[in-house]
C-alpha cells in the first residue's frame, strides 16, 4: 500500500512538472544569427523570438505576446533604419502567413502557384524586404504562442475593434522602447482583419502613444468600417466576378482573348456609371433597363441570364463560388478563386468548405511549427495557435478608415498602400478601391494613397510571381516615404 501511494504521489509530481512545462514565460526570448541573399547581395541579421507582457493600468501582468523579430545586423546607423510591424488578421489567425509566406528571410516550400509540397519546409526568401527594413511580427492574444496569463482578466479586454487596437498600442510602445527604435521610421502592415487593426493602430498609437508612422500597408483589406451596404455592396461584387471567370476561361471569346487588366478597365467603369443606379431602384428598375442588365452582368461574370435575374442582380458571392463552375462539378476558392474544391452535392446554394484555406493550412502549420523549433530555437510543448479562440469579437464601433484618415491629417508624413489581388473572393480588389476613394472624402491626401493589383488572390504573395512583385511595391512604398529630411507641414 505504501508503495501504491509513493507510486501516486510521484505520478501526480511528474504530471504537475509537465503542466507547468506547458505554460510559457511571460517575459522571455530567444536569439539566433543568419543571413540572408536579397538582390545578389548576401548580409547578416539576428532573430529575436520570444513572449513580451501585457500589462494592466496597474501594472500587473495579464498577457504575454508571441513575435519574432527580425534585425540586419550590419546596419549602423539605427535612427535611420526603417521599422515594420506586421500582423496577420481574423481576427485570430497567426503571424505565421505574412512571416513564412511574405516578407521574413526565409519562406514556405510550396510550388510556384502557392500550392503545398512534402516534404514541408522552407528555404531562404530572396524576396525579403529585411534589406530595407527590420520587422517585427506580433501574435494578438491566444493566437500563435500568445496567451492570457491572468484567468481573471474579462475576455473583452482582448478581443474586439477597439479593445484589440488599445492593449496592442501599448504593446507595441514597450517594444519599441525596449528595442531603442524611437527615432527609426515606422511602418505597419497589416493583412485581411490586420488591416482593421493597424488602420486604427495608426490613430491610436498617435494619440496615446505619441508614436507617429511614416506608413500604413493594407494586404488584402476589410471594409474598415466604411459603408458600402445595400445596392453599392451589391454592385462592387462585379468586377471580381469578371477576374474569376476571366481566370477559368469561362468568357465570352472575345474578352477572353483580352488581357485582365483589359476586361477589368470595361467592367469597372459599367459598375459604378450603369449597374449601380439600375440596383439602387430595386423592384421599380425600368425592365428594359434591368433585362439589359441581367444581360451585361452575365457576358462579364460567367453566370447565366437566368441566374443573375432570379437573385434580382444581387448574386452574393457564395452563391456565385458555387455557381459558376456548378457544370463542370467543382466550386472555386473563397480567398482564392484560382483554387478548386469538390462539393458533396452539385446542387445547392454554397459551397460546403473553402479549398484555399484547406491548401494553405496544409503547407504552413507543419513548416511554421517545424522553423519556430529548429531555426529559431524557441523550445515549447504549448501548442502554436495558427488559428486561435477569440470569439465572442466585439465588431461594434468600427471606425478604423476614419481612424486611418484622421492619423493621416494629423501627420503629413504619413502614406497608405493597399494591396490586393484579383482573384481574392473575400476583400475583393475593387472594394479595396472603394474603400481607398472614400478614405478621404476630401481627396486632399489623395496622393498619399495608392493601390497595387495581383493576379493571385488574398494571399497574393503565395504565387512566386506576385511575391518579387509585392515585396518590391513594398520596398518601394518604404523608400518613397522616408523623409529625407523634409519636416512635417502642409
Amino acid at each position: 500500500m505504501k508503495l501504491h501511494i509513493t507510486f501516486l504521489l510521484l505520478f501526480g509530481l511528474v504530471l504537475s512538472t509537465l503542466a507547468q512545462d506547458r505554460k510559457l514565460s511571460a517575459d522571455t526570448s530567444v536569439v539566433t544569427t543568419n543571413e540572408v541573399t536579397v538582390k545578389g547581395k548576401r548580409f547578416p541579421y539576428t532573430a529575436t523570438t520570444g513572449m513580451q507582457p501585457v500589462w494592466d493600468k496597474d501594472g500587473k501582468v495579464i498577457a504575454s505576446l508571441y513575435y519574432t523579430y527580425y534585425e540586419r545586423s550590419d546596419i549602423k546607423d539605427r535612427a535611420s533604419r526603417p521599422l515594420m510591424i506586421s500582423f496577420n488578421g481574423g481576427p485570430g489567425s497567426s503571424s505565421a502567413w505574412m512571416h513564412l509566406g511574405y516578407t521574413g528571410p526565409r519562406v514556405l516550400l510550396i510550388d510556384p502557384e502557392g500550392y503545398p509540397v512534402q516534404p514541408y519546409g522552407f528555404k531562404e526568401n530572396p524576396n525579403t524586404v529585411l534589406d530595407v527594413a527590420d520587422i517585427v511580427y506580433v501574435n494578438p492574444v491566444n493566437v500563435g504562442y500568445s496567451r492570457i496569463l491572468d484567468e481573471k482578466t474579462p475576455r473583452e479586454t482582448f478581443f474586439g475593434v477597439n479593445a484589440d487596437i488599445k492593449y496592442l498600442a501599448g504593446w507595441i510602445s514597450t517594444f519599441v522602447t525596449r528595442k531603442g527604435r524611437w527615432q527609426s521610421p515606422k511602418y505597419l502592415i497589416g493583412e485581411s482583419y490586420g488591416t482593421t487593426r493597424v488602420s486604427g493602430l495608426a490613430l491610436e498609437l498617435q494619440d496615446q502613444q505619441w508614436l507617429y508612422l511614416n506608413g500604413v500597408i493594407l494586404v488584402s483589406p476589410t471594409g474598415l468600417g466604411i459603408d458600402r451596404s445595400g445596392p453599392v455592396d451589391a454592385a462592387n461584387r462585379l468586377p471580381y466576378f469578371a477576374a474569376a471567370a476571366w481566370y477559368h476561361k469561362v468568357l465570352p471569346a472575345d474578352l477572353q482573348k483580352k488581357d485582365l487588366t483589359e476586361v477589368l478597365a470595361e467592367v469597372e467603369p459599367y459598375t459604378t456609371n450603369e449597374l449601380l443606379p439600375v440596383i439602387a431602384m430595386g423592384g421599380f428598375a425600368d425592365p428594359q433597363k434591368k433585362k439589359e442588365a441581367a444581360a451585361k452582368m452575365a457576358r462579364y461574370s460567367g453566370l447565366s441570364e437566368t441566374f443573375i435575374l432570379q437573385n434580382n442582380l444581387n448574386v452574393s458571392t457564395q452563391a456565385f463560388w458555387k455557381e459558376l463552375l456548378r457544370d463542370k462539378g467543382f466550386i472555386i476558392g473563397r480567398l482564392d478563386s484560382r483554387y478548386l474544391g469538390i462539393d458533396r452535392m452539385d446542387a445547392g446554394e454554397f459551397p460546403d468548405y473553402n479549398p484555399e484555406s484547406s491548401s494553405w493550412s496544409h503547407a504552413f502549420a507543419p513548416a511554421i511549427n517545424y522553423y519556430i523549433r529548429e531555426q529559431l530555437k524557441f523550445k515549447t510543448d504549448v501548442k502554436y495557435n495558427v488559428y486561435g479562440p477569440v470569439s465572442p469579437w466585439d465588431r461594434s464601433n468600427d471606425h478604423s478608415g476614419e481612424n486611418l484618415r484622421q492619423a493621416m491629417a494629423q501627420n503629413p508624413y504619413l502614406k497608405v498602400m493597399i494591396q490586393s489581388g484579383y482573384f481574392d473572393g473575400a476583400t475583393t480588389y475593387f472594394n479595396a478601391k472603394y474603400s481607398m476613394w472614400n478614405l478621404d472624402p476630401s481627396g486632399k491626401m489623395k496622393d498619399r494613397l495608392s493601390w497595387k493589383g495581383y493576379r493571385s488572390g488574398h494571399m497574393m504573395y503565395l504565387r512566386a510571381e506576385d511575391s518579387i512583385t509585392a515585396n518590391d511595391d513594398v520596398r518601394d512604398f518604404i523608400n518613397n516615404s522616408l523623409s529625407k529630411g523634409k519636416p512635417a507641414k502642409y
